[in-house]
């Protein structure tokens, strides 16, 4: 459906933070979600019209309801029925509580939903929870499996960071087991809650990367990254040096405001979740507006303006580097990425803070 999307005029994921309120509060989280609803949150008819105006991005705009929890929002299913009446692909991110029970599950199918994405973050209860500070692991294999149940295609959603990268075999069992049609591994943003949590390394990364190719290859589900496009620059090299398919996938990556579009809980508009800067409110202008013309929007969707290494990089419109993690460690969008060890041939401009520190780490004579 979307092999020649043109993402100047359309997002292939726009995300619905439909609500901030959860039952959970796990260390990484990005909204700072709390147990209570916020005052402010787009009402029925407010996210009807929103659903409305992302029916006009084309035929099955996918839509993914987001949180905080979705469960939290009494109107949920209303809203899944009329985005599948627009024609719109609804999927849902909710967290693993008790309140996802086979019957709620069910009723979401009933309603339209097309894919459920559950988060499992360890390969067991004890991982999972304790890296979550929450006991959700139960709840969540129960959910998943209820999807199933209901005939609804499952995705799992992991966070990867230095207390979870260790773990991505098991959980990739894991992935299998559960019959999980996609695995969406996602590379730690230091935002909201997650701030406290430290990465992995550049260099952990990209072995991490070469090692998802090589799942991708093995697995009957799908393999993407979140906030790690340089998975795909892995991809192209593995291909030149003979190590995976030579028909390595050279079209331009989804990123922040470029094929991606996040909608906040009170309306506004920006690149990703996982970058705070506004580009305007759908109370007052449509998303799709917000999206094709906004100055922000525009500048995410030109790697030829990037600064730094991105901006010199040969692979920059295949990748063009996290602008959520450039942002949220340098306050620039169209900075460097951070996690990316890459330097392009003939670069000799500055390197990212960390990675320029562990270079010096690393030319220092052994004791």
């Amino acid at each position: 459906m979307f092999d020649d999307l043109d993402t100047d005029r359309r997002p292939l994921v726009l995300v619905w933070e439909v609500t901030q309120a959860c039952g959970l509060a796990c260390r990484h989280c990005r909204a700072n979600a709390r147990p209570q609803r916020h005052p402010d949150e787009l009402t029925t008819a407010e996210g009807k019209r929103l659903l409305a105006d992302a029916a006009a991005f084309g035929d099955g705009q996918l839509v993914v309801l987001s949180g905080g929890d979705p469960l939290a929002r009494d109107d949920l299913t209303e809203l899944v029925a009329h985005g599948d009446d627009l024609g719109l692909r609804m999927t849902i991110t909710p967290s693993g509580t008790r309140s996802l029970t086979p019957e709620r599950v069910s009723d979401l199918g009933d309603a339209g939903i097309a894919r459920m994405a559950l988060s499992l973050d360890g390969s067991t209860r004890e991982r999972h929870d304790a890296f979550r500070g929450e006991e959700s692991f139960a709840d969540t294999v129960a959910a998943a499996r209820a999807a199933r149940d209901a005939g609804i295609p499952l995705q799992i959603n992991t966070t990867v960071c230095a207390d979870t990268v260790e773990d991505l075999p098991a959980i990739r069992d894991r992935v299998r087991d559960l019959g999980a049609v996609l695995w969406s591994v996602f590379f730690l943003v230091p935002v909201g809650r997650g701030r406290v949590l430290d990465p992995v390394s550049p260099e952990r990364a990209e072995a991490a990367m070469a090692w998802l190719h090589e799942v991708s290859e093995e697995e009957r589900f799908g393999v993407k990254t979140t906030e790690a496009p340089f998975y795909r620059r892995v991809g192209i090299q593995r291909a030149e040096a003979g190590s995976a398919d030579a028909g390595a996938d050279r079209r331009g990556g989804i990123t922040a405001g470029r094929g991606f579009a996040f909608v906040g809980h009170t309306g506004e508009v920006y690149p990703s979740g996982f970058l705070p800067e506004s580009a305007g409110n759908v109370r007052e202008r449509s998303v799709v507006d917000v999206y094709r013309d906004s100055d922000l929007f525009e500048s995410l969707r030109d790697p030829d303006g990037f600064s730094g290494k991105c901006g010199a990089c040969e692979f920059r419109h295949v990748c063009g580097g996290s602008r959520s993690r450039a942002y949220a460690v340098t306050g620039d969008p169209t900075g460097s990425d951070p996690l990316c060890p890459y330097v392009p041939e003939g670069y000799d401009g500055p390197l990212p803070e960390r990675q320029r520190a562990e270079g010096e780490d690393r030319s220092e004579p052994a004791d």
